[in-house]
């Protein structure tokens, strides 16, 4: 029987998690896939994203990856959760309007707060390697790539440095290379995890 993970991608803009996210999705019906959190956000709330949110974006995006994590535990217990996005990108993109929109000082600490209070209830996170991957416009996300390489530095430097417990862990996973070869590496690290996907 299945073991009942809790698994993430996470990355920056237009890093493959989608293509990844859907190909998945293709193909396990056993697994609960919850494809969007920001977009989420901006649907229904009104809020701007990316590099023009601000507080009310940034923790509405807090508490929508909290309420993921509980409705795994409470109401989805018995399967498997794949989501597009988790607590490290909210706390990587709150990093960044902090030091570039100056938010005010309580909400990178109220990100902070929920980031090292939750973040090891996810079982994987599967970072997204940006290497040889373009950024495409699809009429959401941000093409200013100024922006995507400053997210991306955030992300290297704080997975490096600020997270050694999740690395020593296993609990952060890169992906590089092709969109097959990315799969076949969530298909063995989930599998010697105890859930079994198919990739095709």
């Amino acid at each position: 029987m299945d073991k009942k993970l809790l698994i993430s991608f996470s990355g920056a803009q237009s890093t493959g998690k989608t293509t990844l996210l859907k190909k998945l999705k293709e193909y396990n019906d056993h697994v609960r896939f919850v494809p969007e959190v920001t977009r989420l956000i901006k649907r229904e709330c009104g809020v701007e994203i990316n590099e023009a949110g601000n507080e009310m974006t940034q923790s509405l995006i807090m508490i929508e990856h909290f309420k993921n994590i509980v409705n795994h535990n409470r109401q989805y217990k018995n399967r498997s959760t794949i989501l597009d996005r988790c607590l490290l990108d909210g706390v990587i993109y709150t990093n960044y309007l902090d030091n570039f929109n100056n938010l005010e000082g309580w909400c990178l600490h109220q990100a902070l707060y929920i980031y090292e209070s939750y973040i090891n209830q996810y079982d994987v996170i599967f970072y997204t390697d940006p290497a040889d991957v373009k950024l495409e416009d699809d009429g959401e996300r941000s093409i200013n790539k100024e922006f995507r390489d400053e997210i991306i530095y955030m992300f290297n430097r704080f997975i490096e440095n600020d997270s050694p417990l999740l690395l020593k862990r296993g609990n952060i996973v890169v992906l590089s290379g092709t969109v097959e070869e990315r799969l076949q590496i969530i298909q063995n690290t989930l599998s010697e995890k105890g859930l079994e996907i198919n990739i095709k």
